[in-house]
């Protein structure tokens, strides 16, 4: 996918600062989808590999910090659809969203 390099020269945060936020974030518990909206919403950071050339998952891992991935919540979202739909056999609009949950945990694998 050509994705051509953006240039963010209007953002003065040191990517040090980037950094720092990241960590701070997920000590908080945040996922790394959740650090990365709440660095654009609240801080003005609009890509973090932009500024940092690394991903905000690759930042955690250089400090050995786990956090749950998409893959984790995929399959907390299937098991809590599983239960409703074994109560609620009907909800069709259910069944649907979990087969399309069904397919984003293929595409994640």
């Amino acid at each position: 996918m050509g994705e051509k390099k953006e240039e963010i020269s209007w953002v003065k945060t040191k990517p040090a600062e980037i950094e720092k936020s990241v960590l701070d974030l997920a000590k908080k518990g945040y996922s790394p989808a959740k650090i990365g909206l709440e660095l654009r919403d609240q801080h003005g950071i609009p890509k973090v590999k932009a500024l940092t050339n690394k991903r905000i998952v690759q930042i955690l891992k250089e400090k050995d910090i786990i956090v749950s991935g998409e893959k984790e919540a995929i399959n907390s979202k299937l098991e809590i659809l599983r239960v409703h739909i074994k109560k609620n056999k009907k909800d069709h609009s259910a069944s649907r969203s979990l087969t399309k949950k069904l397919w984003a945990l293929q595409r994640a694998n």
